[in-house]
């Protein structure tokens, strides 16, 4: 992606250089390897730098602010095992104003090597006049390493400044103050994972839910329905996966502790508890933890991956008063810890999901009126200071909704809205807004979304 300086200085406005297209699949979203990137950051730098030097001309700086931008993109393209860009990255605020031109490169290989990424960029005649504009005078790069089919992806911020930035180094880990590092490390919050989770190595294809497509809901006399999807926006038969969740307020399907079989966690009208139902292998639920006591049923709560750097699943929750708060995922422990993400939310129900499909988890939060109000993601602890859009109107009827994935393709994103007049919808969300919804066949009477 290049942006010129007109479009630095016309509400910057980029286009996207098409990345390199796989020829194998891609990794798992479990695949990432947290091993120490600073060694092939520093070999990347120099490789570049002396590409430049080798056609007169000057080597690039580097920036650990710019760099933490590259690499948290980085992270998050392998994890949703998805090659884009980042729609206008020179506008978020680690870019640190450029005003000379801003570009970005991506690449990925099934050899850990960066020597292999630069290759490739050089080979790609958009990609090689990026490696060598001459305005660009500061780099930062993000390295993810996953054990799967491609082993290493990565990802370089260029940028030109009239005035370098302050924190400008010669070298990632150089510093006239700070020896620093090769890119910056986040303050702690309650989105950092407490350990790795390695991609699940069990035969799963006998749990009772195994797929983020598949339509779970809550029938009148408390058992629990799995319509299994069969691809292509279809659904094989209801088949009964549980009973006794007619005490039930919401039911959330999730795979809480990242084996692959997909977990129950349910908020309870009776105790007020949050309790977590373990999916196992081979079918079935079970006996339910408590990871709640008390109080859970005055919440609206999603669940969802909400921490761009955990790949666990988290809570977020709405209380009576409008407190948004994020309840990261500790096992079978007791959700005491929450951090506060944001205030003055009015919602009759929200819904953890990637609306704009920028690789965040946001939230959709649905008033009472039927108006529906985004409340956009960065993965953090934190929202963006923006003002609030209402994406849209007439969903009053709503009675629940479910965010699904892969049901029209492999990483598509939608949302399942069960309406009042017993019609099920899909809307679509892959493009990054709603989509024309679709009906779901089937018949729903009687029954509510688990989401």
């Amino acid at each position: 992606m290049w942006a010129t300086d007109r479009q630095l200085a016309n509400s910057m406005v980029g286009a996207a250089a098409a990345p390199p297209e796989p020829e194998e699949p891609l990794p798992s979203t479990q695949a990432l390897v947290k091993d120490s990137n600073a060694a092939d950051i520093l070999k990347l730098f120099n490789l570049i730098n002396e590409y430049r030097v080798s056609k007169s001309l000057a080597p690039l700086k580097y920036h650990a602010t710019v760099a933490g931008m590259a690499q948290e993109w980085s992270d998050s393209i392998a994890s949703r095992e998805v090659i884009e860009h980042r729609a206008n990255f020179w506008l978020d605020p680690r870019a640190l104003s450029p005003d000379k031109g801003a570009g970005e490169v991506i690449s990925i290989n099934t050899i850990r090597d960066p020597a292999l990424l630069v290759n490739w960029w050089k080979g790609s005649p958009g990609h090689n006049a990026l490696l060598l504009d001459p305005r660009f005078n500061v780099m930062g790069a993000g390295i993810t390493y996953t054990d799967s089919t491609y082993k290493i992806w990565g990802v370089v911020n260029f940028f030109g400044y009239s005035t370098l930035p302050a924190g400008t180094t010669t070298a990632p880990g150089g510093s006239t103050t700070d020896p620093g590092g090769a890119f910056p490390a986040p303050p702690p919050s309650l989105c950092d994972p407490t350990a790795k989770h390695m991609p699940p190595t069990l035969d799963l294809s006998a749990a009772s839910i195994n797929s983020a497509a598949d339509i779970v809901t809550v029938n009148a006399s408390g058992q629990l329905l799995n319509r299994p999807s069969t691809g292509a926006g279809t659904y094989g038969a209801a088949k009964a996966i549980g009973s006794g969740f007619g005490g039930a307020k919401e039911v959330f399907t999730t795979d809480w502790d990242r084996d692959g079989a997909y977990d129950l966690l349910t908020q309870w009208n009776s105790t007020g508890n949050l309790t977590l139902h373990r999916g196992l292998a081979g079918g079935g639920f079970q006996s339910p933890l408590t990871l709640g006591n008390g109080g859970w049923d005055s919440l609206k709560l999603a669940v969802g991956g909400w921490c761009a750097n955990n790949r666990m699943p988290q809570i977020l929750a709405l209380d009576t008063a409008g407190n948004l708060y994020l309840y990261p995922n500790r096992g079978v422990a007791d959700l005491a810890t929450r951090v506060l993400v944001t205030s003055g939310v009015t919602a009759a129900r929200i819904t953890m999901v990637d609306y704009n499909a920028d690789g965040f988890q946001d939230v959709l939060a649905l008033r009472t009126d039927g108006a529906v109000v985004l409340y956009r993601g960065i993965g953090t602890t934190v929202l963006p200071a923006e003002v609030r859009a209402t994406v849209a109107t007439g969903w009053q009827d709503v009675t629940s909704v479910r965010p699904l994935r892969d049901v029209t393709a492999l990483n598509s994103t939608g949302l399942a809205l069960r309406r009042g007049t017993d019609v099920l919808q899909y809307w679509d969300l892959t493009s990054g807004k709603l989509a024309s919804p679709s009906s779901i066949a089937g018949s729903w009477s009687g029954q509510r979304l688990a989401q």
